[in-house]
């Protein structure tokens, strides 16, 4: 694609996904964040490649570098804007002097627990171990530790998630006043202080050490993968493939959206940079606007759950499940073709009921063509895919893959990569990954509590009590013979769940609500004697179908934004497209040989 292009989607997934709405920032400052930036992507580039530093030490420089850039790129109001805040506080370079301050304070408390366990801070102190017997220094750094996270998350990405956090931490502390079975003992602010902070089932725990150590490596994959052309051929590839069929470019629209969105992990990029061509040709056609918008939403929440990638997902489950990447991406296949599938059949439904037809042979490229032009940009991805399945590391394939796209960035001379652009690129993939790093602090916050506190089991035995109870009902109104009392539990258990997850799941990014929903919502399936894999592919379907959903569906209101239609309305169309989508993981949930590499499956 060309530069202008580039930067008119750029543009666009700006004004559409809060978590890219940045702070302008210009002169010298403008020059100090650019190199903190690059620095945040080659740290984790070359450690990518020579190995991660040992844990406490690689989160909390990842943590250092992510928290203290929040607080420099994000303002503390959006609408603010920089001549009033000139006119209310000192400002340097458009950032004010407070955030400043609490920039220097994010570093000095995200490397403090490394330095602080490593013995560095105590050997002159004599003060005991923060793990046994947190000094007043622990407590009031854990404390700030929690605030800073808390309000970096709410810069990034809105309210809901530290709200949801604060709700938690409250829990925590009364623990001791929740009604049974959610009754705790309840822990002092020290003691949670201690366990948030310094233990790695807190906010250093899985969440934070899996974006530091793999999702970041495949944000800034995916942004150098797409400024060498693979956007570009993955696009071209949907039109020569699909163009010519009735309603052309709502199929192109599916079948790109697939495509891009495994890499890019985000239904709202995906949404705008396949939508910003697909949906005024959807238009031109005679597909309705809100129609049109609606099916780049759909299918753009499909690309989580495309293989071989689904966005960061795939990587989180080798980290819960123990399980082999192949595993993964096998199970994934059914439910990811499933849900094409089925926004497939009803675009085409309609393109027949409105008489609408495809593309002329002129308006399309050539298959060969679009090989023959772009293939260099397909040879980075080839390499990740074949090193992930030969059983490395994901972050050493993403190191040789982000490798391959430089090198082809140099060399192939349709989509070449200056100097400047590749600098750029580093810049742009680690402005692109601050708000889940910032969530996952705070994922970190609430999973330490559901672990500590015992909350899923907990949640777990409500959702079944009450699912038997239900069921036992409903024996008793329907007495027929093909219903059993376990079936209908498990039915009634997973619609609660779909629906919580539904829930959590709004307004949070993919990774961030998968891991609050395997905390809290997995217990309750597995509880039934549902297997791991399945339990988690069916809170990850409900978790991401949460982004067609009024009154937030990103996804939806981002397409509703390109195509000029009604925002709720383009929500609820959306919501009738992934009507696949919402019904696969219940029938995987009782039909589990769907996901072929469960214990059930025969051919």
């Amino acid at each position: 694609m060309s530069k202008p292009e580039l930067d008119h989607i750029d543009s666009l997934t700006e004004e559409y996904d809060p978590e890219l709405r940045f702070r302008p920032i210009s002169g010298g400052v403008g020059l100090l964040v650019g190199v903190l930036l690059i620095a945040l992507s080659l740290f984790h580039y070359v450690t990518a490649g020579i190995g991660p530093l040992e844990h406490r030490f690689h989160t909390g420089v990842h943590l250092a570098f992510v928290l203290g850039l929040i607080f420099l790129i994000f303002p503390v109001r959006r609408s603010m804007q920089c001549e009033e805040l000139a006119s209310r506080w000192p400002c340097w370079g458009g950032v004010p002097l407070y955030d400043w301050t609490l920039f220097a304070i994010a570093v000095v408390v995200a490397l403090f627990p490394a330095i602080a366990l490593s013995g560095l801070a105590r050997l002159w102190s004599g003060t005991p171990h923060p793990l046994h017997d947190p000094s007043v220094l622990d407590v009031v750094m854990g404390s700030l530790m929690v605030a800073v996270v808390l309000e970096t998350t709410r810069r990034a990405m809105g309210r809901t998630l530290p709200f949801i956090c604060l709700l938690f931490i409250a829990y925590a502390l009364l623990g001791e006043h929740a009604p049974a079975p959610l009754t705790h003992d309840g822990h002092g602010w020290p003691s949670l202080v201690k366990y948030l902070y310094f233990s790695t089932d807190g906010i250093y725990g899985l969440s934070v050490l899996v974006i530091a150590s793999y999702v970041f490596h495949f944000v800034l994959f995916g942004v150098f993968a797409m400024r060498i052309g693979l956007g570009e051929l993955f696009l071209d590839l949907a039109y020569s493939i699909a163009g010519r069929f009735v309603g052309g470019p709502a199929k192109i629209s599916v079948l790109s959206s697939a495509f891009v969105g495994m890499i890019s992990g985000s239904s709202i990029a995906n949404t705008v940079s396949t939508g910003a061509y697909t949906i005024p040709a959807m238009k031109r056609i005679g597909y309705r606007p809100h129609f049109a918008a609606a099916v780049s939403a759909a299918a753009s929440t499909g690309g989580q759950i495309t293989p071989p990638i689904m966005g960061a997902a795939a990587f989180l489950m080798i980290e819960f499940l123990g399980l082999p990447y192949r595993e993964i991406i096998i199970a994934a296949l059914v439910p990811a073709f499933m849900h094409f599938a089925g926004v497939l059949t009803i675009v085409h439904l309609e393109a027949k009921r409105l008489g609408l037809h495809g593309l002329e042979i002129d308006e399309m490229p050539a298959l060969g063509s679009v090989f023959a032009k772009d293939w260099p940009a397909l040879v980075p991805l080839a390499i990740l895919l074949s090193l992930i399945l030969a059983g490395y590391r994901p972050d050493t394939a993403a190191f040789w893959g982000i490798t391959a796209c430089v090198i082809v960035g140099l060399v192939n001379p349709r989509n070449r990569m200056p100097v400047v652009a590749m600098i750029d690129t580093l810049q742009l993939g680690a402005k692109y990954a601050l708000a889940i790093g910032g969530a996952a602090a705070t994922v970190g916050i609430i999973v330490g509590i559901v672990i500590n506190t015992a909350l899923g089991y907990k949640i777990s035995f409500l959702i079944n009590n009450l699912s038997s109870d239900i069921s036992a009902a409903m024996l008793f109104v329907l007495p027929v013979d093909w219903l059993d009392g376990a079936s209908i539990t498990l039915l009634v258990t997973s619609l609660f769940i779909a629906v919580a997850c539904m829930i959590l799941g709004t307004g949070l990014p993919t990774t961030a609500a998968y891991i609050v929903l395997v905390a809290l919502a997995t217990p309750a399936l597995i509880a039934l004697e549902v297997e791991p894999i399945v339990a988690h592919f069916f809170v990850l379907f409900y978790g991401v179908l949460a982004d067609l959903i009024p009154p937030v569906a990103p996804a939806a209101y981002a397409g509703a934004g390109i195509a000029g239609a009604s925002q709720f309305r383009s929500g609820m169309t959306a919501i009738r497209l992934g009507n696949a989508k919402a019904l696969v993981p219940v029938v995987f949930i009782f039909s589990p040989a769907l996901l072929i590499v469960t214990q059930s499956f025969t051919w």
